[in-house]
This record gives C-alpha cells, structure tokens and sequence, in this order.
C-alpha cells in the first residue's frame, strides 16, 4: 500500500537533520527505514528530492513521503489472557503491562488480537484486519480492563456508548509530588507533540476537547496514589493531564517522570514501567441492555511497589 505523507517544518525543528526530523514525524517507521527512503528519492523538500538523510531544514518547507507498507492482517497465536467476562457478544480482558493492543508498521505478533485470535474463532471486523474486536485501547506499559467485541452489531453499539461518555472508566495512578487538592479535573484540549509523533501534549498539532476528573486516594510522601476518570478518549490523555499538573505518573518518563527516585538522601531506579492501571469499568452490555462493571486489582509489580514507596515514605 502507498501512502503520501505530508509535513510543513515549524520554526522550532529549524537547523535540524532531515532524518532526525522525520523519525520524530513518522514513529513507526526507522531511521534506516526512512533513509533508505530519502536514497530511493521519495523524500521531496518542497518540489526537489531531497540529496541526503543530514540535510539540514529549514522552517516553513514543505516535506512530502512516498512510502508503502505492507498490508498486515493478524493471526491466531497461543498466548495467555486473563478474562474477566464472556459470552457471545463480548470479553471483558484484564491486559498486562507490555502488550501491544494490536499488530501495526513494526508489530505484528505478540499482541491482545493475537491472543484473542488464538483463543476465539471470530471478532468484529468493524477495526479492519490489523485491530478485529478492538473498541478502545491501552497503552502498551498501561494494563487494566479493556472490552473486546464479538460481532459488529456489540462493537457499533459500544463505539456509541464510548462516543456519547455512557462508558465509565476508572484508572490507578501514582504519580509525583502531593496533589493538594482531594479532586478536581483538567480540561485542557490534547494534540501530537510537533517536534516529536510518539508524544502528545496540551495544545499540539490538531489538539480535540479532553477532560479528566480526579481524585485523591493517598497521599504518601512525596507521591500521591490518584483515581482518574477520563470523560474523553484522547491518547495518553491521563499521562498528559497529569504532568499538566506537575504530577507525571511514575514510571513515565516521556512526560517527565524522573529516572530516579529519591528516598531521603538515596535514589533507586524508578518503576519499569508506567504506574498507570484501568482498575474499573461500568457500561451497558451491547446486546442485553444489562449494566456491567469490573473491577481488576493492582497487577503484583504495582501492589509490591507502592508497599515499598509506604514503607520508604510513610503514608498521611
């Protein structure tokens, strides 16, 4: 498949490295991948091909791709699944932490579809072959409840349910710093970070209406163990808010948690992966009409971890 990408340089990405450039726009792609691109002469800077992957740039020029993917399609693999909830419509999964959600340009096994393929005959095919049943997403170092869809009519109907706010989310987040106040939210508009695709931010590249609610549950030191209730579905949207606050989740440095953490006058390495987790769900089922909810504890590496933060800290 061919597609077209388009980029103007902003001022800030000025003087930098056409391929340097790139990669930030185009994360699935590699450096070596889009190099060999700009050889083949696929990479155009305004209407000339571009000479080499160090080109410097300059702002306001306009960089067009021409790049093909393969088509993928996900296939059945014997993976484990923790599931919480099924019947003929829909599964109910509780993902772990470092699982993709499903295949894409860089991955393509190993994935919740995968796992999902390996244990049922058929999904929706409403999210196309690379994401069958996928109605919402994780991060991929988020774990927590995510609904997976049966048959088309399940996914149409849930896609109504996630788009008119009637799904009710509820994630465990430990993050920096004391939060001062008990609640509150953050209603700040999220878009792709322009200098660099992987990221979002407040603001950003085409940023849409985003709104979490919060709560306090703990506060233990100099960490504080939140409830976040997104009211949107923007991606990395409680990573964003929250760092919006002063208060990245632990474990997240691309938002700007500290690689280490500092216990009185030590430091330890910080958590592996993001202290992130979707601890609860509460919809209407597709079909049925019956309301549902879930609940998934603390996955053991968060629960041990934030015994150890209480006994480091102390708890108030």
């Amino acid at each position: 498949m061919s597609v077209t990408l388009e980029f103007v340089v902003p001022a800030e990405a000025a003087g930098d490295r056409l391929d340097l450039f790139l990669v930030r726009q185009m994360p699935d792609w590699s450096r070596s991948q889009i190099s060999r691109l700009i050889r083949d002469g696929l990479v155009m800077l305004g209407t000339i091909p571009a000479k080499k992957s160090g080109e410097v740039i300059d702002a306001g020029t306009a960089i067009s791709v021409r790049a093909e993917h393969e088509e993928l399609h996900a296939t059945p693999e014997d993976l484990p699944l923790d599931i919480i909830y099924e019947d003929s419509d829909i599964l109910v999964v509780n993902k772990a932490a470092g699982m993709v959600v499903h295949i894409g340009a860089g991955v393509s096994s190993g994935t919740l579809v995968n796992a999902l393929l390996g244990h049922i005959n058929a999904l929706s095919s409403a999210g196309g072959d690379q994401r069958p049943g996928i109605v919402h997403r994780l991060d991929k170092m988020t774990s927590g409840l995510v609904i997976v869809a049966k048959n088309d009519a399940a996914h149409r109907r849930l896609s109504e349910q996630f788009k008119s706010r009637e799904v009710h989310k509820t994630y465990l987040a430990l993050v920096h710093g004391r939060v001062r106040a008990d609640s509150g939210e953050v209603a700040l508009p999220v878009g792709r970070d322009p200098r660099q695709r992987t990221r979002m931010k407040t603001g950003g590249i085409a940023p849409r209406e985003a709104l979490t609610k919060y709560r306090v549950v703990r506060r233990i030191g100099h960490f504080t163990l939140v409830e976040a209730m997104p009211q949107t579905g923007r991606t990395h949207q409680i990573r964003v808010h929250l760092a919006s606050l002063g208060h990245p989740v632990v474990g997240d440095n691309t938002y700007g948690a500290p690689a280490k953490l500092r216990f009185g006058a030590g430091e330890e390495p910080t958590l592996p992966r993001t202290f992130l987790h979707a601890a609860k769900l509460a919809f209407t089922h597709p079909i049925t009409g019956a309301p549902l909810q879930f609940e998934a504890p603390l996955p053991g590496e968060l629960a041990a971890f934030l015994d150890h933060v209480v006994e480091r800290e102390g708890s108030t």
